[in-house]
Formats: C-alpha cells, structure tokens, sequence
C-alpha cells in the first residue's frame, strides 16, 4: 500500500488522471504506465479529497463537519435546529428530518460520502450551539448511544452565566425531574428525580457576568441550565430558568467530546471553535 500511495500522490500531477478522477469511463484512454488498479485508486482518493467540509442542507447555512471518521460524524450545530423524532412534522427546523431529506435527495455532500443513514446519537437543545455527534448505522447508533449511558463520553460545554460563583470549582448533585404540567420544563426533585451530576470550573469573570466550563457526567434534559440556575445564576439568554423577558442568544456552547472509539479502541477528541463565542460575549478565549 506505501508504495502505490506514492505512485497515486505522483499521478495527481497528469492532466490525464485529474480528468479521469471525474470521467471514470475515460480511464482505458490513460498512458498504459498507469494501470487499473492505480487509476481506480487514485479516483476514490481525489472523491475522498473532494467532499464537502460541510452539511449543505437547502435554504440555510452550511453546518460545518468537526470530525468523520467510517461510524461517525460530528457537526457543529448552530441555533435554532431541534433534534426531534424524523416523524415530528410540527416545525421546520427538525434537523433529524432535514437530513434524511438531504440524503434522500442526493444532495453532494451525502452523496459524496455514498451515505444512506445518519442518525442523531445524543441530544443538544435548540439553541444551544457546538459538537453534536451523528452516526451512520444502526449499529453505530447503539454502540455510541452506550458510551452516553454508560458515562463513557466526556462532555465539555462553555457556559455564560449571570452571576459570580463564590468558589472557583464545584459539584453540583441535585436530582431533576420534568416539572409537572409544564412541558419541556425541569426541576429539582430530591425524592422523584433522577440522579444527575456536573462539575463546573470558573474560566473568568467580567462584572456581573462568568464564563464557566461545564462537564456534565450524566445526561439529563436541560441539566447545565438548571443546575447553573439553581447554584450560580441563570444562563445568558435562558427564558426558562431565567428571566421570562431574557430572550436573547442562549449562551451555551458543546466545546469538546473525548472517548474512546467503541470498534477500534482509539482515543477520540473533538473539539469545536470557541473564540467566536467568547468574543461574542467579551471574554477571553480560555484554556480548555
């Protein structure tokens, strides 16, 4: 494999394979110098080379690809996109939905990937931004949904808070369960709720207003949100645990994922940019 590596890399400076790349049927007219065997390997290499960066959907803004590797495929999630079951029709922005549409259109950038499924692993609210992991089989889907369970992932968020904490590092235990009649709501249960668990680190604080690092190491809905609220001081922009009338940005961003890959045991660590929302909110950009 080396060697044909090198004869691939030297190749792509002939106008010829650079044509065939993209006209396969014209590869027999090729110098007899390069055999089939290159040829159709040097075509997988350029397409591989080709793809997209980015999930282009219709109508919005690329969605930036953080991390793709055979099973799995990491985007940095903007604002406003819902991750809800594909059948749930109530909203255009169902993300879930607006791939599988894509795929089965043929759009590019799936098409370039020959994909025929992608899969949401794990959940992001709707306005919260940054590393959201998608998988490209059932088998796939199972496998990392365990590393969710089994408190395999690492997770790092950045948070703004409205608020000073007055330690520097701490733990928050406080059980939650949904709030009742109130849907899509929590709230702390220390009988009926479920166990949850985040560590938060200080990162800066500028008057009224702290950047903090959250690492959730269980999973439950609108956990950062809630036990930020319940300790510190509300999330910028949160309107439910928040002030009502605070309907600005959600200033909540999914940083870092780290894990070992499930079907080859390697140490995985995405991460997504974060100078643009610390800069959005005037802070410096942290050590992480």
């Amino acid at each position: 494999m080396p060697a044909r590596v090198a004869t691939i890399r030297e190749c792509e400076r002939c106008q010829e394979v650079r044509t065939a790349s993209r006209f396969p049927e014209l590869a027999p007219s090729l110098p007899e110098l390069f055999s089939r065997l290159e040829i159709s390997a040097l075509v997988w290499y350029i397409r591989q080379v080709a793809k997209p960066s980015s999930i282009e959907l219709p109508g919005v803004q690329p969605i930036p690809i953080l991390y793709e590797d055979r099973s799995v495929l990491a985007i940095d999630k903007p604002r406003g996109w819902m991750l809800v079951p594909y059948s749930w029709q109530k909203t255009n922005w169902n993300l879930q939905a607006a791939i599988v549409s894509s795929i089965g259109a043929g759009d590019f950038w799936a098409r370039s990937r020959g994909l025929k499924f992608l899969k949401f692993v794990h959940r992001l609210d709707a306005e919260t931004t940054g590393i959201l992991l998608f998988a490209k089989s059932p088998g796939a889907v199972e496998s990392y949904s365990d590393l969710f369970e089994d408190r395999r992932m690492e997770k790092t968020y950045l948070a703004v808070v409205e608020g000073v904490p007055q330690k520097p590092e701490w733990t928050c235990l406080l059980k939650l369960a949904p709030a009742p009649g109130q849907i899509g709501r929590m709230r702390v249960d220390e009988r009926e709720g479920k166990e949850s668990e985040t560590h938060f680190r200080v990162l800066q604080s500028i008057g009224p207003r702290s950047l903090i690092a959250a690492q959730p190491l269980t999973g439950r809905t609108h956990q950062i949100r809630l036990h930020l609220a319940e300790t510190v001081g509300p999330v910028v922009g949160d309107d439910i645990y928040g002030r009502q009338e605070d309907r600005g940005k959600l200033g909540l961003r999914a940083v870092r994922l780290a894990f070992a890959d499930p079907f080859t045991r390697r140490r995985i660590e995405i991460r997504a940019p974060v100078e643009g929302f610390c800069r959005e909110y005037g802070f410096d950009i942290p050590a992480l």
